[in-house]
């Protein structure tokens, strides 16, 4: 019972902890805008999202006893591993390819899509508490 509800979690979990560790990226690209040479980076959150979920089914654990523990995926994932230089849209005479107005946007749009994760989480959540209690 408890695996099939975790299951159901699984997919909203690992697509908040990415738009999280995307946000950081965002905020070290504005933070660094007037580092000399430093190069904008992003992630591909689909080929993030989509590897994340291959890692998951890769490295899944076989349980040899029902007494065993699940795995429990998403909480410490390493997602540097998917990050990229940006292009620069206009480079600067001192290397940096921060685009102050592309950070911002990109930053605003994430924040955005990981709170409609977030909205869309917290009613299934309400939906399956309401299931339990029977509808009262």
């Amino acid at each position: 019972m408890l695996d099939k509800i975790a299951r159901a979690f699984d997919f909203q979990q690992r697509a908040l902890n990415l738009r999280a560790y995307r946000s950081e990226v965002l905020a070290s690209n504005i933070a660094n805008a007037d580092t000399p040479y430093y190069k904008a980076m992003d992630l591909d959150f689909r080929s993030a999202m989509l590897s994340a979920g291959n890692a998951q089914s890769s490295l899944a654990l076989s349980r040899t006893d029902a007494r065993h523990f699940g795995t429990a995926e998403g909480g410490g994932k390493d997602f540097s591993s998917g990050l990229m230089y940006r292009n620069a849209v206009q480079r600067s005479l001192d290397g940096n390819t921060v685009d102050m107005d592309v950070e911002r946007g990109a930053f605003a749009e994430n924040a955005l899509k990981y709170q409609s994760t977030l909205t869309f989480l917290n009613k299934r959540i309400s939906g399956l508490a309401d299931a339990i209690k029977g509808g009262q």
